[in-house]
């Protein structure tokens, strides 16, 4: 049976010698499939003591992290699902403030702090502002593993420098940490780690691993009878199992449903008649369907038998239909909602009544650059939607492009996308590392790094410079250069002026979207429509790249020469 996480908790809290608790906590343990997509969240607030209102500032914090984070995207990594979630609320504490009777007073808001974590997979996800602590107690050393952001003017004087609420920005640490079965983590507010000796908090855990609430209320009494007059909370988990599949085990999740038949025109399969075979290779076939209950006309994509063996194949083909479901744009292909039982591995989307992108630039060899920029802009908004979610497509290339009969672009062919989130989940499956197409592929990826929206827009930038010219930006190079010297010795082919008068300021946005270098490209893709639509006036300077980017080497040549020509000058003048 394959393992998965599981983590034991206990927590208290009591206010202590305070009239009130100002202290909030939680912990939520999802079910499947939210356990393994999420993780489990573990929270501690803290309001400040000068404020009235400081506990409603520390629930809010803790229950809108607690609930909010679950209806972030599952395709989100941990780090960004958490920030915003935590930005969003560092915003409307900050906004209570101003529009409250408090807003000129320092430390009289809506303010607290904050220590949490998500355990997802065998990594901790901590996110922490202010002086509640984290500690990981691991072979009975119990290690801080937060950092308390506090200010001492005096031995008996001191004020927090970071805190939720406090102001409109938030400043929030981050880290990961890699998990291990046994670990500990204990979250204590300053109210207890003031007054409890950590000798202590090791053996009161230590003493009842079986029993962890109790481990926790000898904490807070401890920190009591010591004299703390502060609220006390502490909350204890305890990771005791991690996901721990084998490679059969998730073989068996990914085989349940059976590869299809052989399928030919005419066939019924689970209530959808084949018409025919639109494209086959040795990965996939795809067909053209059509529903018996609706007549609607559909694409089926199959898997090949070729990879029934080979658990990472089957693992990427079931996530297409997965990416696809979670991407709303009209510009990205749409899967079909299965109304009937699935006997079989396959997946359905919409038919595209039109043309891909690479047999539209053959029937358009030379199209108008208002038209490339109206099919860039559409490419924009579906990669758009990919980047929201945290995914990179990774093989965008005409191929994988369709223009349908009104002239609506879509994206299409999931296979090679990238998704934080579920990267983020262990598994025993050797993922590939895809290259997406060798002409398109941006650089970057040639040298085993990670991509980043910027490698898609690489791509983007290709296709664009294809659909103007018919040719490739650095002809057949860019495959060829694997090294980061070789990526540097590859040399852009400015746009060619025909009769359409390509502006130079456009060849320059295409230029700069396909650099070598993802640092120097665009860092978002409306810039990069933007430059497109406006001349930049960086490109106006000149009507071609400085001699050093066109030819390094004549420039170092030309400097050279210079250079002992004013030293032979030097020389005559002297004798």
């Amino acid at each position: 049976m394959p393992r998965q996480l599981k983590v034991s908790v206990g927590q208290y809290s009591d206010k202590g010698r305070k009239e009130i608790n100002q202290d909030f906590h939680g912990i939520y343990i999802p079910e499947e499939p939210q356990l393994t997509s999420k993780g489990i969240a573990i929270a501690l607030a803290d309001g400040i003591s000068s404020s009235d209102v400081g506990h409603i500032a520390s629930e809010a914090t803790v229950t809108g992290f607690l609930e909010d984070y679950y209806c972030t995207s599952e395709a989100w990594s941990v780090k960004k699902s958490a920030q915003q979630v935590l930005t969003a609320t560092n915003s409307w504490l900050y906004t209570q403030t101003m529009q409250g009777q408090h807003f000129r007073e320092d430390n009289k808001g809506m303010v607290c702090t904050l220590s949490a974590m998500i355990i997802k997979s065998t990594t901790a996800y901590i996110f922490h502002v202010g002086d509640t602590r984290i500690y990981r107690l691991r072979d009975n050393v119990l290690e801080q593993i937060t950092s308390d952001h506090r200010v001492w003017v005096s031995k008996d004087k001191n004020f927090l420098s970071r805190a939720m609420g406090v102001n409109f920005r938030l400043d929030i640490d981050y880290q990961t940490l890699q998990v291990t079965e046994g670990d500990i983590f204990l979250f204590a507010t300053d109210g207890v780690y003031e007054d409890v000796e950590p000798k202590l908090m090791i053996k009161a855990v230590n003493d009842h691993l079986n029993d962890l609430e109790s481990a926790a209320k000898l904490i807070v009494e401890a920190a009591y009878e010591n004299g703390s007059t502060d609220n006390l909370t502490v909350q204890v988990a305890l990771v005791e199992e991690l996901p721990n599949q084998d490679a059969d085990d998730v073989y068996q999740q990914l085989t349940e449903l059976p590869f299809p038949p052989e399928l030919e025109p005419g066939m019924i399969l689970d209530g959808y008649k084949i018409i025919r075979e639109l494209h086959a290779s040795k990965r996939t076939q795809v067909y053209l369907a059509q529903d018996t209950e609706t007549d609607a006309q559909v694409i089926m994509k199959t898997p090949s038998v070729n990879y029934q063996d080979d658990p990472a194949y089957l693992e990427r083909f079931l996530m297409e239909e997965w990416i696809a479901r979670r991407i709303s744009s009209v510009h990205v292909l749409k899967p079909c909602e299965h109304t009937r039982q699935r006997n079989f591995m396959y997946y359905v989307t919409e038919f595209i009544e039109g043309q891909t992108l690479a047999q539209w630039m053959t029937d358009n060899p030379k199209p108008d650059l208002e038209t490339v920029r109206g099919i860039v802009e559409q490419i924009i908004k579906g990669l758009r939607a990919f980047h929201r979610l945290e995914m990179l497509h990774q093989d965008l290339k005409p191929d994988n492009i369709m223009i349908d009969t009104s002239g609506t672009v879509k994206i299409i062919d999931f296979g090679s996308t990238k998704v934080a989130g579920v990267m983020e989940i262990s598994t025993p499956v050797e993922r590939d590392h895809l290259l997406g197409t060798e002409h398109y592929t941006a650089p970057e990826y040639l040298l085993d790094e990670k991509g980043t929206p910027r490698s898609d827009l690489f791509s983007l930038g290709v296709i664009t410079y294809e659909m103007l010219t018919g040719e490739l930006p650095y002809g057949e190079h860019v495959g060829k250069a694997t090294t980061k010297a070789a990526q540097k010795k590859l040399k852009y082919q400015p746009v060619k002026k025909d009769e359409r008068e390509i502006p130079v300021w456009v060849d320059g946005a295409i230029r700069k979207a396909v650099h070598p270098d993802p640092e120097k490209r665009y860092e978002e893709l409306s810039e990069f429509m933007f430059d497109l639509r406006h001349p930049n006036t960086e490109f106006l300077r000149e009507g071609r790249p400085p001699l050093l980017e066109r030819d390094p080497v004549v420039f170092w040549k030309s400097v050279s020469f210079i250079l002992m020509t004013l030293v032979v000058v030097l020389l005559i003048k002297l004798f």
